[in-house]
């Protein structure tokens, strides 16, 4: 299969399907329409504040790491509401335990922020304990028109009638996720795809978007690892579609491409020891580029081509260099973009892997960057957001400052930044 040429790539939901008349860009899943949290022609602020270049600011009922997804003219979010919330060591894990959490689904009006309706959804005594950096409500939702699916891991998964929030169809694929839910889902023509990879159990699946219904449910290759902690993961799939589509999805040891309809496997190829993976793999200039999660990160880019286990012909390149764990990198023009979980930012080939800068961004960064209008929007947990220019050359243009802790990637618009804090969403714009 030649994949530089003659190839269309597809996330989730087909960009050509999901144009609204209220809007040019809609970013209905996990970082945008083309899952790689780029938006080239959108022109978001470069510069705000609390007070500078925030259209609205609203109150989030509970608290979740769910990211902003937007269809026409709704946003929607997925949110847990905690009580008796406590944090402690828990097999040498920083995580939290809750006494109770009820899971909910909010929309929102796009152009004020004001809350269209609220969906409980379920009602959890003592859930699982969740790391302390993750929460009940992770996974990003999926919207396109007239429904939403959200995930909520091994609590289930619904579809809601985007209206009004009435559910359609409940799923639940339960699982032991150790540290809590993370991947997000994704959905392609009538499929919504789900990874999910616990310690207790590590498999793909595919539902009916239409029913909830189980089409089919592929298990994982067979890991070498010495603990069901060593086999968790995290990442989101993603669909490249061509002569033959494959959905790619990213696991410990493997990372694995299978057929969207049948799930059966096309391709692994085998990246390591690598696990409690959180990056998305993206597509670009005829690659795959994913990250390989703990204990060291890599980067690897290949060529999606060939059948059962890939050699290592496949590998273009890899880099060690300041690999992020948890957040996804983006591709803008010739160059992929990145930045480590300490906040170490960086720009190199894309085709080559060459690294052209690397720089502080001044504090630890967990939400993915952003590429729009010639710049890459970088964002810190302490809610400061660093713009730089997307160039061989370091440029800093501006560096923004909010409230709270910022862990979600935030979602782009025309002329906007959806911005998610644990206590507030922000529409930074004019």
């Amino acid at each position: 299969m030649n994949v530089k040429s003659g190839l269309t790539l597809l996330v989730s939901v087909l960009a050509s399907s999901i144009c609204h008349p209220a809007a040019a860009l809609n970013w209905p899943q996990f970082r945008g329409p083309t899952g790689d949290g780029s938006a080239p022609k959108a022109d978001p602020p470069v510069v705000w504040n609390e007070t500078t270049n925030v259209a609205w600011k609203v109150a989030v009922p509970g608290r979740g790491r769910s990211c902003p997804v937007t269809f026409g003219d709704r946003i929607f979010l997925t949110t847990a509401l905690e009580q008796g919330v406590v944090r402690k060591n828990i097999e040498g894990d920083d995580m939290q335990t809750a006494e109770h959490v009820m899971l909910r689904t909010v929309c929102l009006e796009r152009s004020s922020g004001k809350q269209l309706w609220e969906k409980q959804l379920f009602d959890v005594p003592h859930p699982d304990p969740v790391h302390w950096l993750n929460s009940w409500a992770t996974p990003t939702p999926v919207a396109e028109r007239g429904r939403v699916y959200c995930d909520f891991g091994t609590h289930g998964t619904v579809c809601l009638d985007a209206k009004d929030g009435k559910l359609i169809w409940q799923q639940q694929l339960p699982l032991d996720h150790q540290v809590g839910p993370g991947s997000s889902p994704i959905v392609w023509h009538d499929l919504l795809f789900l990874i999910r990879d616990g310690r207790d159990a590590q498999f793909v699946a595919a539902l009916d978007k239409n029913t909830g219904k189980i089409v089919w449910k592929t298990p994982r290759p067979s890991l070498v690892a010495s603990s069901g902690n060593l086999k968790k993961s995290f990442s989101t799939p993603i669909v490249l579609e061509g002569t033959e589509t494959q959905v790619i999805a990213p696991g410990a040891q493997w990372a694995v491409a299978y057929e969207p309809f049948t799930g059966k496997e096309i391709w692994r190829i085998n990246h390591g020891r690598g696990f409690s993976i959180g990056t998305a793999p993206i597509l670009a200039h005829g690659l795959v580029y994913f990250g390989t999660g703990c204990m060291k990160a890599q980067l690897w880019a290949i060529r999606p081509e060939g059948h059962e286990t890939l050699p290592e012909t496949n590998v273009v390149w890899k880099s060690l260099k300041g690999i992020p764990v948890m957040s996804s990198p983006t591709v803008a023009g010739d160059e992929i973009y990145w930045v480590s979980d300490d906040g170490m930012a960086a720009c190199a080939d894309a085709s080559t892997g060459e690294i052209h800068w690397q720089e502080r961004m001044g504090g630890p960064c967990l939400a993915s960057p952003l590429y729009a209008h010639g710049r890459i929007y970088f964002f810190r947990q302490d809610a400061k957001a660093v713009v730089v220019k997307a160039s061989r050359q370091f440029e800093k243009i501006s560096e923004n400052a909010l409230e709270g802790t910022l862990i979600a990637t935030p979602a782009l618009d025309d002329h906007s930044i959806y911005v998610r804090t644990d206590t507030h969403l922000y529409c930074i714009g004019k």
